[in-house]
């Protein structure tokens, strides 16, 4: 399917660039004159959206940068967010040509609703930013191993299920959160961390215990940890049926080790159609959390954000509420925990 005409029934004009390495979109818009547009339109992968996102904030006028209109128009193997936007305007889940042909259409209506940012540090020194997920474990497996198919589309994910449970892995760390609702009245007594970009409010040094307040997870043997930002992993991955996080919240899903490979393939096909929570699996976990910390006992594996590969380390992360905005099916702004105002794009698309 060609957008393009869809693109020019609605009068939107757009100049077309094309990527031509890794972190070439990120570089593109840590230089773009911003103002020269009405919104940026990726259409690729998820981990394009990374690129973009990263490159925003780290651009001297972040404050700013960072709410110019994002669009993503599915185009890579990998379509969470585009997904995750189809679901959130009441379209029917659909891939491929039918998911490209509805996202070109909300592009063409020109409504915005703002996103949250997840702001991620690890022991190495990185600070980066997310706008879909945080993967350890099965799901991470599944998402990198399964590059080398990439010819095959959304399969390549189907492949990759089977393949990595054949060969189930156990990943040991120690996994903390702070639970929503814990957050208002109890801050942490160590200055928060200080970077370009918004406060991580929340956090402490890694090298530091988790405040008293945050809950510990007595558990350290774990098959999956997955912080998510939005509904899908893919297209046909209904990852979070209980649906659109509240501003300044994120899911986080976990399976304890014990799960059998046979109930691990129950969960995932019935993820298809957002029934995996119905199974009554004792080892899957679900929390709405603000904020999270994952402490790996080795570096075995690697981690998996927005689809894009990460060393296996310590990392911590916090969510900040309505932090951009992206094309999607209404001008909702949804359910707050905290009261947020965020500025409207100074101009329409």
């Amino acid at each position: 399917m060609d957008p393009q005409p869809l693109l020019a029934n609605a009068d939107v004009s757009f100049k077309l660039i094309l990527t031509e390495q890794q972190n070439h979109a990120k570089e593109l818009v840590c230089a773009e004159e911003l103002s020269r547009w009405g919104a940026l339109v990726v259409m690729s992968g998820d981990g394009l959206i990374h690129e973009v996102v990263n490159g925003l904030m780290e651009r001297p006028d972040w404050e700013t940068a960072i709410w110019k209109p994002l669009c993503s128009l599915p185009g890579g193997s990998g379509n969470a967010l585009a997904a995750s936007l189809n679901y959130y305007a009441g379209y029917e889940q659909v891939t491929n040509e039918d998911l490209l042909t509805n996202c070109t259409l909300l592009l063409c209506r020109r409504h915005l609703s703002p996103m949250n940012l997840l702001s991620m540090h690890t022991a190495s020194g990185l600070h980066l930013y997310s706008g879909l997920s945080l993967a350890r474990g099965f799901i991470a497996d599944v998402d990198l191993e399964s590059e080398k198919y990439r010819r095959l589309g959304e399969m390549r994910f189907t492949l990759g299920t089977f393949f990595c449970l054949a060969a189930l892995r156990i990943y040991q760390g120690q996994l903390a959160y702070l639970p929503v609702g814990s957050t208002i009245s109890k801050k942490p007594a160590s200055p928060p961390l200080m970077h370009n970009g918004p406060v991580d409010t929340y956090l402490i040094p890694l090298d530091e215990p988790v405040p008293s307040h945050w809950t510990v997870v007595p558990y350290q043997d774990f098959v999956l940890v997955l912080v998510l930002l939005h509904t899908h992993l893919s297209p046909e991955m209904f990852a979070a049926p209980m649906g659109r996080c509240a501003a300044g919240v994120m899911h986080l899903f976990y399976v304890r080790a014990g799960v059998s490979r046979a109930m691990l393939l129950r969960l995932f096909l019935a993820m298809q159609k957002g029934k995996h929570m119905e199974c009554d699996c004792p080892y899957l976990v679900h929390v709405p959390v603000v904020a999270f910390r994952l402490e790996p006992k080795n570096q075995r594996g690697a981690f998996s954000v927005d689809g894009e590969l990460m060393m296996c380390e310590a990392v911590q992360g916090q969510v900040h509420p309505d932090c951009f905005w992206m094309v999607s099916g209404s001008r909702d702004v949804p359910p707050s925990w905290e009261t947020q105002q965020r500025p409207p794009p100074e101009k329409p698309l």
